[in-house]
């Protein structure tokens, strides 16, 4: 890891931070609004964008790996450490079961995979046209759509913890977490 991490993160780690978190925020946000309103035009790009929240977030895995954890810039209670860690790992893991579970869930369901017009798996018709879709395999499409939408719904409460825990920070502990995730040195 960066001996400087503690007062200044990278540009790379800055990035990935801010475009898979307003990917996930957006991603999530449709989510909800497509499953109580049926809206179906907005799946094509509910799908391309998760999609390509996968591919970053395994860059960002691997980037975490590579770096290790960001220091902490105060000292904080054992349960602060626990819940915060906790709800890093959530999020993380989050970026990654989501896709997962997304693809799934329309491949084996018969509905298809397609992002940003490419077909990654094609749509399984039945006789009754193009809007006739036949389950490759229902029980695993079921289980992951149950994933997806557990996930989908256990990291709206990660999300929402991550900005209690940096507003936190910011306004009543005055650290420097938030200006660090901005660019900022911590020191000085």
């Amino acid at each position: 890891m960066n001996n400087d991490t503690l007062s200044r993160l990278s540009k790379t780690t800055i990035r990935l931070h801010w475009v898979i978190a307003f990917l996930m925020i957006m991603l999530l946000a449709s989510g909800i609004y497509m499953a109580s309103t049926e809206t179906f035009a907005l799946y094509s790009w509910h799908k391309s964008f998760g999609i390509l929240v996968f591919g970053i977030a395994v860059i960002r895995i691997a980037w975490r790996i590579k770096q290790g954890w960001p220091k902490h810039v105060g000292d904080y209670s054992l349960i602060e450490r626990a819940l915060s860690k906790a709800t890093h790992w959530i999020l993380i893991l989050g970026t990654v079961a989501m896709p997962i579970s997304g693809i799934v869930m329309n491949a084996m369901g018969g509905y298809g995979v397609e992002a940003f017009g490419v077909e990654l798996f094609p749509t399984n018709t039945g006789p009754e046209g193009p809007f006739d879709f036949v389950a490759i395999n229902e029980p695993v499409a079921d289980f992951a759509h149950a994933v997806h939408s557990l996930a989908g719904d256990v990291l709206v409460i990660a999300v929402a913890l991550h900005i209690l825990g940096a507003l936190k920070h910011h306004l009543l502990d005055r650290d420097a977490t938030i200006r660090r995730m901005l660019g900022s040195s911590t020191q000085g």
